[in-house]
């Protein structure tokens, strides 16, 4: 019975990316047919072709890359280094620290977007990279999947480099990071998706075409009375591959990542 209801689910959720890919091989008109096609069609050249006519897609590919990879990696140190400071660092308000640092996971997003929004207008940073990375890049979630992955770290360790003349930033790039590497595949997986998802803050803060990421470009392509679905289809899967990309690469940092997570207090 387990087994029946394994591969139904794993059949509900391929069907989704199976209609996709088919939908991104053939013209938009077909794909209202009775009964609409089952099997890959002809036109995915077309389309492509058509993609990046309307979009520049392949220059939105680029920017979402870079962006995406860019956050990944500064949200992923701030989050290290934050959680390492409230980890192993005695300091007085630190359990208030970190109560406010997990308050701020309760506060919903769309709350945030009119002082931001008037917060990068003040300095001169809308329709710039900087305001779609940098706002978020002290990320609660990751501060504190940090913090447990830090917390089981020997603090005999710490004490032995500094015996050697180890400092501060030396112990904890040198010795502490590598120690904690499946949690930090697993936070590179988290805020990768997170950024490369986003879309309501980069619609919001940008606003010239070369600068537009991969969600903002998709949405343009529905019109008022005209919705290229094909184009759609097809922008979605290609951006679906970058996410199977990082998943595949540090998909066992990830799931060692959550159980050993779940089993620190």
């Amino acid at each position: 019975m387990l087994w029946v209801l394994a591969v139904a689910g794993a059949v509900v959720s391929v069907v989704p990316f199976y209609w996709m890919i088919v939908a991104a091989t053939h013209d938009g008109s077909e794909l209202f047919d009775s009964p609409p096609p089952f099997l890959p069609g002809g036109d995915l050249m077309a389309n492509l072709r058509g993609l990046e006519e309307s979009v520049h897609f392949a220059r939105v590919m680029a920017t979402s890359v870079w962006t995406a990879l860019v956050y990944t990696a500064l949200s992923g140190l701030v989050s290290a280094m934050c959680g390492y400071g409230l980890a192993k660092y005695r300091f007085r308000g630190r359990g208030l620290l970190l109560g406010v640092v997990l308050a701020t996971m309760m506060i919903p997003f769309q709350v945030l977007l009119v002082p931001l929004f008037q917060m990068m207008a003040s300095i001169g940073w809308v329709d710039t990279y900087q305001s779609i990375i940098i706002p978020f890049l002290a990320n609660s979630f990751g501060i504190f999947l940090m913090r447990q992955a830090f917390l089981d770290f020997p603090d005999e360790l710490l004490e032995s480099g500094r015996l050697d003349g180890a400092g501060d930033l030396r112990i904890f790039y040198r010795i502490v990071l590598p120690c904690v590497r499946p949690q930090l595949g697993a936070l590179v997986i988290f805020t990768f998706m997170s950024q490369w998802n986003a879309f309501i803050w980069p619609l919001l803060m940008l606003n010239s075409e070369e600068r537009y990421t991969v969600p903002v470009a998709l949405n343009h392509l529905i019109g008022l009375s005209h919705v290229d679905y094909a184009g759609l289809m097809l922008g979605a899967f290609l951006a679906t591959l970058p996410l199977m990309l990082v998943f595949l690469v540090f998909q066992r940092q990830f799931v060692s990542g959550l159980l050993g997570g779940a089993v620190k207090a």
